[in-house]
């Protein structure tokens, strides 16, 4: 069998029996895997089936309870990240692993061991970015870069080191449906050049496309191996829930609510506060009650600024550029603009959406302190612990958050639940308002139709409800209208019945969809 398995036809990478455990939880439980030399393989499953858990062990990340890892024919113990790249092993992270003061060059160099010049690292790194379709400034900080642009530099750090397994995480989150082609493009590439993936994504219709194979887990175990071309895109929810996923649906504008604008943007303004932030030009955006509204475009152009003009992380000089319920509201705070029915969901959960090492019942005290203190606090500010416990429960039920234990940390969570938790915890307000960004990154596919079922709902009851998102396919199931933002700039809402992903991939690129050139600019 030993001297099979050193067989250089044989399998890339074979794992035997691979478990981890975490005091009771088997978060990978004797899980198997064969990944073939040039083969793009998809490793599937809900937001707590243990797939991070079962690459962090690929990568050296984590050491394994028991079972065996053979890479090219040999038995190997990866002891370390370092370990795995010097085997050949790439990985692009869900979380990313960058310091926020160094620039994306040094991000990159700290993972090189040729000694090169940073200069030299600077020139690599943006001429791969730009031929993969995802434009990097190798000198920008990280600190100034949204969650889009971070997963970028992850990216080009993986393949800057030529790995013979690259471990790719939801990579097209961030890219415009024309940039994915083109990653599309260089992913076969590479294929053909007998290099292999391992592909996580929730969006199963390009797993359909790229991948080769599927393994499925579900509660940390294997239900499946399958050939995804075969497989539709509900087969596929379906071995990955372990039942039926129910489908978005959106019904019509119920023409008997008051269609009155509760969000308005008027000519709304910002300066780039950093070197490398974008500036906001002269937005207006009207979401009346009853409506979705949503708003593409490619990572870096202006969306995080334009969430925290609205959400009142930065105030603005002009308080009639947001109104909200029919009130200025550019100078006034995040609480105050919660007091006037609003809520908010930023795009980076874990640090900004909540906070990490504080439990769940804590976070939501945090968050809604300003709305909820009649129910919340006490006489004299005291905390009442059992109510705060109720409605945390209420909103872990309702929006069904898996969870290791009672009232666990944030950062317990796994991505996808930590992100029902915080959406379902804006939702339990009934907020007038809703604005959230980027409401199913990295969330499996039941988890993304329970948080955009709830949005349409929340619409539809009276509600304005706007959604920044990278995810196409999501905008195009729940919008009523999608505008784009490129470079600072927002263009005119489209209906979604005049709107295609063709125009609307245009757009995210800068250019007009009725001309084809880059708005502003001669044909």
């Amino acid at each position: 069998m030993d001297a099979e398995r050193g067989n250089v036809g044989g399998p890339l990478l074979d794992v035997r029996g691979l478990t981890k455990i975490f005091g009771s939880l088997r978060a990978c439980d004797g899980v198997d895997l064969k990944i073939n030399r040039g083969e793009i393989h998809a490793l599937l499953g809900e937001n707590g089936a243990g797939k991070s858990t079962f690459v962090k062990m690929l990568f050296g990340s984590l050491e394994p309870y028991s079972g065996e890892i053979w890479w090219k024919g040999e038995k190997v113990r990866i002891a370390s990240p370092g370990e795995a790249r010097r085997l050949g092993i790439g990985m692009v992270f869900q979380h990313f692993s960058l310091f926020d003061a160094l620039t994306a060059a040094e991000n990159i160099a700290l993972s090189l061991d040729d000694g090169s010049p940073i200069g030299t690292i600077a020139a690599k790194a943006k001429a791969l970015s730009y031929s993969y379709g995802l434009p990097l400034d190798p000198y920008s900080l990280v600190g100034d870069l949204s969650v889009g642009e971070r997963q970028r530099i992850e990216i080009i750090r993986c393949l800057l080191q030529t790995p013979d397994l690259i471990i790719l995480d939801e990579p097209t989150s961030v890219l415009t449906p024309q940039e994915a082609d083109k990653l599309f493009e260089t992913l076969e590439r590479l294929r053909s050049e007998g290099k292999s993936i391992l592909y996580i994504s929730h969006r199963l219709e390009e797993v359909k496309r790229m991948c080769d194979g599927a393994t499925v887990l579900r509660h940390g175990k294997v239900v499946g191996h399958c050939d995804p071309r075969q497989e539709t895109a509900s087969s596929l929810a379906r071995m990955m829930v372990g039942s039926e996923v129910n489908a978005v649906t959106r019904p019509p504008v119920d023409a008997r609510v008051d269609h009155s604008p509760l969000l308005e943007i008027r000519a709304l303004s910002r300066k780039a506060a950093t070197p490398f932030a974008v500036p906001l030009r002269a937005i207006d955006l009207s979401v009346k009650a009853g409506e979705v509204v949503g708003i593409a475009g490619v990572a870096g152009n202006g969306q995080g600024e334009f969430f925290e003009a609205i959400s009142g992380e930065v105030r603005q000089e002009d308080a009639g550029s947001v109104r909200i319920s029919g009130k200025d509201a550019g100078h006034l705070s995040i609480s105050k603009r919660r007091l006037l029915g609003a809520a908010f969901v930023p795009e980076e959960r874990l640090g900004h959406g909540a906070a990490p090492l504080m439990p769940l019942s804590e976070n939501l005290l945090l968050s809604r302190f300003a709305t909820d203190g009649k129910a919340f606090l006490g006489p004299l500010g005291t905390i009442r612990t059992a109510t705060i416990e109720s409605a945390s429960e209420r909103i872990i039920k309702h929006m069904d958050v898996r969870m290791s234990g009672k009232d666990p940390e944030a950062a317990a969570l796994s991505g996808g639940n930590l992100q029902k938790f915080i959406v379902g915890r804006e939702l339990d307000r009934q907020p007038s308002v809703m604005v959230v960004n980027q409401p199913t990154w990295g969330v499996d596919a039941g988890a993304a139709a329970r948080i955009r079922q709830a949005l349409i709902e929340l619409a539809r009851a009276g509600s304005a409800v706007l959604v920044i998102s990278q995810d196409l396919d999501e905008l195009f199931e729940i919008s009523d209208f999608i505008a784009v933002m490129h470079n600072g700039t927002m263009s005119a809402p489209l209906p979604i019945a005049d709107a295609t992903f063709e125009k609307i991939g245009l757009l995210m690129g800068g250019a007009s969809p009725e001309e084809g050139h880059p708005v502003g600019e001669a044909a």
